[in-house]
């Protein structure tokens, strides 16, 4: 079938989001379009003012609309942890579980075959940081990939010099997973950051 221009235009941007194909682009399209003018409207508006009013956290650069993102500007959060992660994504992440640090994102991890370096991804704001904070430790908290572990392990070099205390956060079996589903990589990061039990 061939769609007018205004049409294929809807559909090619909406084939933007992750996970939308063809199909699904085509789908949403045909629900604004036929069924729902009024929530397509409110969802260009939403588009249109997300996009011109968030930026970027001047302390931790997760996305926010003001200097400021609600977790830097809390008082009340622990100014001696420094949470290092990989996306805004992972911060809302990580604060579900009731991490009360502070937050520093980098724009990705390091993957040098896509141009990926130190700089690219924020690793001399993070010393800003740092510098310009008390924090007495740092929990790296990239995720549990190649280019994230080669992240944690250049960060962790780095910050050795400065006496600060460099963690990174566990990874392992699931809670409530059974061993004979785990992955070998994940069972062995698990037995590898096994840790005395708590009486």
């Amino acid at each position: 079938m061939s769609y007018s221009p205004l049409i294929r235009q809807l559909i090619d941007a909406l084939r933007i989001l992750p996970g939308v194909g063809q199909k699904s682009a085509q789908r949403m399209a045909m629900q604004m379009l036929e069924r729902d003018r009024s929530g397509g409207l409110r969802l260009s508006s939403a588009l249109q003012a997300a996009m011109d009013g968030v930026g970027h956290c001047k302390n931790c650069r997760t996305l926010t609309e003001n200097e400021l993102c609600p977790q830097c500007a809390d008082p009340d959060r622990d100014d001696t942890l420094l949470c290092v992660v990989e996306s805004p994504m992972d911060v809302f992440a990580v604060d579900q579980t009731g991490f009360r640090g502070r937050y520093f994102v980098l724009k990705g991890h390091l993957s040098p075959l896509d141009g990926l370096g130190p700089e690219a991804i924020g690793i001399p704001e993070l010393l800003e940081r740092i510098e310009s904070g008390a924090f007495t430790e740092v929990i790296v908290a990239t995720n549990p990939t190649v280019e994230g572990e080669a992240t944690s392990h250049y960060i962790a070099q780095i910050l050795a010099p400065r006496g600060i205390t460099i963690s990174r956060i566990a990874h392992g079996v699931p809670l409530g997973g059974e061993l004979d589903l785990v992955d070998n990589g994940t069972l062995t990061h698990a037995f590898a950051g096994r840790k005395p039990i708590a009486l």
